[in-house]
């Protein structure tokens, strides 16, 4: 008979590394490096896996920006749980998935 050995704690993870589009704006990038978001990230990631993919809403700023970040999990390090004690680094991929600047505010923004 096999027991679990795993304490309160043992699950939470060292690092997270996750990715944002290439396209995001400098405002954008700003926002997630922000030590509040990465404060918030914290607290809402809970358990995470490489590949997985989660949309993160930032703001829309004072002239608009984006309304949602799809940030991808890139790598785990440790257990697979985000905690307080977790690093969050960032990492950017090449990709055309963000539309930002004036259509987020405007009619011919974002309708969903």
């Amino acid at each position: 008979m096999s027991t679990d050995q795993r304490q309160p704690g043992d699950d939470a993870a060292t690092k997270v590394v996750l990715s944002y589009p290439s396209d995001l704006s400098s405002w954008g990038r700003d926002k997630l490096d922000g030590s509040p978001f990465r404060a918030y990230l914290r607290k809402t990631l809970g358990r995470v896996e490489a590949g997985q993919t989660t949309e993160q809403f930032t703001g829309v700023g004072c002239c608009g920006d984006t309304l949602d970040v799809p940030l991808k999990v890139e790598s785990v390090e440790g257990g697979d749980a985000v905690g307080e004690s977790t690093t969050v680094e960032y990492e950017v991929r090449d990709s055309r998935e963000v539309e930002g600047g004036w259509r987020v505010q405007s009619a011919g923004g974002p309708t969903e």
